[in-house]
């Protein structure tokens, strides 16, 4: 089982190269910059071992104001994409090498349960997570 606070996104540095490099790939519910790290070796930063640095697999889940203002209509959104997420990763084998970051959309707080894990499953086929 994978746990989500050893793979997110945490450095600014990484979050600049999800956001210039990565390429937009959409969902009903929510869409995802994806960056495949193999593709973007020149932009690696100059103290880590590239050999290390592309066996890496983060993500990480965004949602701004513009989402909605209440904060607490915001972390549930976040909540229920990162237990789809997580609820899928277990006991898969993941696809190493990508920076994932997740933008959730406002018909996820309507969507069923059952549903945005169907949903989250077919992304990882469509970007060859498996």
């Amino acid at each position: 089982m994978i746990g989500l606070s050893y793979i997110t996104i945490t450095k600014k540095r990484d979050f600049d190269l999800v956001a210039k490099r990565g390429f937009w790939v959409n969902s009903q519910s929510f869409s995802c910059k994806v960056l495949e790290l193999a593709k973007n070796r020149s932009y690696f930063p100059k103290k880590v071992d590239p050999d290390k640095f592309v066996k890496q697999l983060k993500l990480a889940i965004s949602t701004g104001v513009k989402f909605s203002k209440k904060a607490v209509v915001r972390n549930r959104a976040r909540r229920l994409l990162r237990e789809a997420i997580r609820l899928e990763s277990v006991g898969q084998t993941l696809r190493p090498g990508l920076y994932l970051l997740f933008v959730p959309k406002i018909t996820i707080l309507t969507k069923n349960f059952a549903d945005l894990r169907a949903e989250v499953k077919l992304f990882y086929k469509k970007i060859n997570l498996f």
